[in-house]
């Protein structure tokens, strides 16, 4: 028997209870809760507030932003009492978490204007209301759990904006054996967009990453007082230029916990394994500012490398304290900071360079002397990346000069007995030690395969090229540049998903890059010329230029062996290879960079592989680059969801091989399954062994965790999906055909054939994205389920989606439970490369051909639009227009587009005369009322009243009028607006 929802919160507020928590049964409403807020306030500030003070000091905390609010729990606030003087207070005891009230109460109704939510369970600490946990009994996904929630916040009179509510800071949904949380956010942050990206979701998991996830087991621990406590003063950060709230995941707290332990017990230095991907300049930035408050240290220094805090490093520490990192500050001003007392500079963020210089005694600016007097002193370091070029030197330097310090690093690919000789320039030594020997002890492992199980990393599918001809070539060996371009050119749709995501091509040095650049031209332009309807990519290609003396451009080179070495031989032939290939890009991004800019003309390639953002309405595809030519640069600690596919043709191994594999394992959402490698190098062994190496312990064999599983297994599941729906259509007595969906019946039917479509979709997905397929298996995959019959599903599966999801979003207690917890990923459902221009190219092209030479008929014209979840709100209006035009009569794009627009504006004028005639309104007046709504995105209940003024009502006949013109208007408002949110609707949306 099923637990109910109701036994489920009461055995858990018996837990609670155990855990020392106070139930308060009293506090059920809003102003019992305002009371015990006000008792507890009084308390701790040590205070008595008039009624009118109470008030007025509710209405400065009380705030719809989300942001300002978390401030407001943490900080010392002040607050001008009825007598003019000054009340400096805390909500809470800031000092020490543990020593607050910690509460629970359920079944809390908020009611406001429009909106009677009950709020399952809280948890409040000193009578602030600072977690909300939903409690459900079915198998409810966490993104629909977290989607219901997002839903509540929407809802225009709900309680989180108008109450003490405001404070909240973290969601927890859980149905008892599958518990998820995650942080408030204000609406910017904390929405579901037609992308699908979702904000993070976590599961709570102990020190060895096993999943804690049982509601019991979660609340011992996370829930405990103290912890709790910590977990919100401590591991949650407030970035400030994003104005977001960002909770910290149990691996990276603990590390944190790991490095403050090993400094509390003096014992020694220790590094931090934490894979690329997870967050580790987060990690190490929270260790070093926790620090802050520990009166054992003297200076807590994060160490950085110029080149990466000349790019992302700065943002992501600017972003989580602002202005903690200026820049191209000097030498001076770090030996300044260290020597200071002041407690601001107590915690530094500086550079490996400028850390060296400081220590250099041969530096005429005697900077070393100087920082004699911190000989003794306790120091702490903390290495953002432990294996930079010049680290040995200056782990070196620093032991010798600080014999008292602490030194911890943090790395995603830790340097083993096995790899510790490799550099990725062919038999050159390098002078690397291991990890261990550098920093003593591990102190936290998150490794990759921890990541991909949590899914906080994609898996990898990797393709190893094979040639037309009898001679396979051997593992290393290249092949000629030509083929791999027409290669390339031919998997690079599959691979990234109708150029949904950018790719990079590694090559072997810069000479490479050089001829690879000017080879896509050539191919690229013969192919044009063969074929007009051949859509090139864009390419770019970024390699550093000689440095002749640059500090900048030395210091980039630090971590580019192969660039290093190649610059040195014929300089100035790279130099001038260089400024063609950058003017090149001049030309087609409409761009002004050059060479003595080199660093940003780096930068605005890094931004537009990250901005490929999608749909297209967003960025031009001209604007994006499909494929960028590196060396060495962007194959290390460079990250962009956008970024799927990586083409091989260099030998790599160890952390070069997983370090440039990881550019391409970014989670995004459900059309990006995994990370694609084409390698042109035969580069199996190699592979296998890095796996092994940083895979670090797993319960299964790592490959079976890190790779995708070969075509043939996905086709297979792909063939199970298809038969277990047309299995279920006979079980329904239809056949399994797309028009027979619209005669399933009932909630549930519709639900089951919704799931299972989705499955087939999710699986078709990921095999059109395999490079690696063969003809035949290409052949099956089409006799599973022909194209044209796919599509038609997809169309019967968006209209079946679309009823369903108008029901789910008017909610109430009618709505059945398995359409409230239904998931629908309209994303896996919509084409990068089926957007609005390409539609009205279609129709430009159908208008133009004559019925004798029809490439396309108006029936799939219009069953390709109906497929594709973009159109969503605007299927029926294209297929209609389609319905006017006459094939033959030949229009261009730009004729199409307009008389498109046109068709839109009288057809929605029709619709709102017809409205207006329906409800005895002026036609005018009507009109003039939406032009305003749609203009300001803000709905006027006043203007509404204006438009029934002349019928001198009474409000309650008012009411029932204006209810039922919203009724008809709502629809249309949202059309006109084109998924921009008006302000205030929501409150007519029954």
């Amino acid at each position: 028997m099923t637990t109910t929802e109701s036994q489920i919160e009461q055995d858990f507020i018996e837990k609670l209870q155990g855990l020392k928590y106070t139930y308060r049964p009293d506090i059920r409403d809003r102003a019992a809760l305002e009371r015990n807020f006000r008792e507890k306030f009084e308390e701790l500030n040590r205070v008595h507030l008039t009624d009118s003070e109470f008030h007025r000091l509710l209405d400065t905390l009380i705030t719809p932003d989300v942001y300002t609010a978390a401030r407001h729990l943490r900080e010392k606030n002040s607050f001008e009492r009825d007598d003019g003087t000054p009340l400096y207070y805390t909500l809470v005891n800031i000092k020490d978490w543990c020593k607050n009230s910690f509460e629970v109460v359920n079944q809390l109704r908020i009611s406001t204007d429009y909106s009677h939510h009950r709020y399952d369970v809280l948890l409040l600490i000193n009578g602030v209301p600072v977690v909300q946990i939903e409690l459900k009994t079915l198998g409810l996904s966490p993104r629909r759990a977290m989607q219901q929630i997002v839903d509540y916040k929407n809802d225009p009179g709900n309680g989180y904006g108008k109450t003490l509510l405001c404070f909240l800071q973290l969601f927890i949904v859980s149905n008892r054996s599958d518990t998820w949380y995650f942080a408030n956010n204000n609406t910017r942050h904390f929405s579901f967009n037609a992308d699908e990206r979702f904000l993070p979701l976590y599961q709570f998991a102990a020190r060895d990453n096993s999943k804690i996830t049982h509601l019991d087991d979660f609340a011992d621990a996370f829930l405990a007082k103290c912890t709790l406590g910590q977990m919100i003063s401590r591991y949650m950060v407030l970035v400030a230029s994003e104005q977001k709230l960002l909770m910290m995941r149990p691996y990276q707290i603990y590390a944190v916990q790991a490095i403050v332990e090993c400094i509390h017990r003096k014992s020694g230095n220790g590094y931090i394994w934490h894979t690329t991907g997870s967050g580790k300049t987060l990690t190490s930035f929270k260790a070093s500012t926790l620090l802050k408050d520990n009166p054992d240290i003297d200076k807590c220094l994060f160490v950085v490398d110029r080149k990466d805090l000349d790019r992302q490093t700065r943002e992501e520490f600017n972003k989580f304290q602002e202005n903690c990192v200026e820049e191209n500050t000097h030498t001076e001003t770090l030996v300044r900071r260290l020597l200071s007392d002041d407690y601001a500079d107590k915690v530094i963020v500086t550079t490996i360079q400028k850390l060296g210089l400081a220590l250099d005694e041969t530096n005429k600016r005697n900077y070393k002397a100087r920082l004699e007097p911190l000989r003794n002193r306790r120091m702490v370091f903390i290495f953002d990346e432990c294996h930079r070029s010049q680290f040995g030197e200056n782990h070196k330097a620093i032991k010798e000069f600080f014999p008292n310090a602490q030194l911890f690093g943090f790395t995603g690919t830790p340097i083993f007995e096995q790899n510790a000789s490799y550099q990725q320039i062919e038999g050159q030594q390098a002078s690397y030690k291991t990890t261990a020997d550098i920093f003593q002890q591990q102190l936290h492992a998150y490794t990759i395969t921890h990541a991909i199980e949590d899914r906080n990393v994609l898996r990898f599918h990797v393709d190893y090229y094979k040639p037309e001809g009898k001679n396979k070539p051997k593992p290393g060996e290249a092949l000629a540049k030509r083929a791999i371009v027409e290669a390339i050119l031919a998997k690079h749709d599959a691979a990234t998903n109708g150029r949904k995501f950018n790719a990079l091509l590694a090559t072997a040095s810069i000479p490479d890059a050089i001829e690879y650049h000017a080879l896509f031209k050539t191919v690229q332009a013969e192919k044009r010329a063969s074929d007009p309807g051949f859509k090139p990519l864009n390419i770019a290609c970024v390699f550093s230029p000689p440095a002749e003396g640059n500090q900048d451009v030395r210091q980039i080179q630090e971590d580019l062996p192969q660039e290093r070495a190649d610059n040195e031989q014929e300089p100035d032939k790279k130099k001038e290879a260089l400024k063609a290939i950058i003017a090149d890009y001049n030309a087609h991004y409409g761009a002004n960079h050059d060479l003595g800019n080199f660093d940003l003309y780096y930068q605005d390639i890094q931004k537009r592989i990250k901005d490929q953002q999608w749909p297209n309405a967003d960025l031009p595809h001209a604007q994006k680059i499909d494929i960028t030519l590196v060396v060495d640069m962007l194959l290390t600690g460079f990250d962009s969801k956008y970024l799927n596919t990586l083409y091989v043709d260099k030998n790599l191994k160890y952390h070069g091989l997983i370090q440039a594999f990881s550019r391409t394992n970014r989670v995004l959402n459900d059309t990006k399954p995994y990370g694609n490698i084409l390698d042109f190098r035969q580069q199996q062994d190699a592979v296998d062994t890095a796996i092994g190496l940083f895979s670090g312990e797993a319960t299964k064999p790592p490959k079976e965790i890190w790779l995708v599983e070969p075509a043939a297994e996905v086709i297979r599941k792909y063939e199970a999906a298809v038969a277990g729906m047309a299995g279920f259509m006979e079980n329904k007595n239809l056949v399994c055909e797309p028009e027979q969906v619209y005669n399933l019946k009932g909630d549930t039917a519709r639900i089951e054939f919704v799931n299972r479509f989705k499955e087939v979709q999710r699986l078709k997905t990921q095999l059109d994205q395999y490079t690696d397929l063969e003809p035949e298996q290409k052949a099956r995959i089409e006799s599973i389920l022909p194209r044209d019959q796919l599509l038609s599903f997809r169309s019967t599966y968006l209209e079946t989606a679309k009823r369903l999801k108008e029901q789910q979003d008017k909610g109430g207690e009618q709505t059945p439970a398995e359409v409230q917890e239904l998931d629908f990923e309209f994303v896996l459902f919509a084409s990068a490369v089926i957007d609005y221009d390409y539609i009205m190219a279609l129709i430009a092209r159908y208008s133009q051909q004559t019925p004798d030479k029809q490439k396309m008929n108006r029936a799939q014209l219009i069953g390709l639009i109906q497929s594709d979840a973009k159109f969503l709100d605007e299927r029926d209006d294209i297929a209609e227009y389609i319905d006017t035009l006459q094939a033959g009569k030949a229009l261009d794009e730009k004729a199409i587009k307009a008389g498109y627009e046109r068709f839109k504006a009288e057809k929605h004028a029709r619709q709102l005369a017809a409205i207006a005639e329906k409800h005895h309104l002026d036609t005018a007046a009507l009109q003039s009322f939406v032009d305003t709504i749609l203009r300001r995105l803000v709905f006027d209940g006043d203007a509404l009243s204006d438009l029934f003024a002349a019928e001198e009502l009474g409000w309650k006949a008012r009411t029932h009028k204006e209810l039922a013109l919203m009724e008809d208007l709502i629809p249309l408002l949202k059309k006109l607006a084109g998924g921009r949110e008006i302000s205030g609707l929501g409150a007519y949306e029954q």
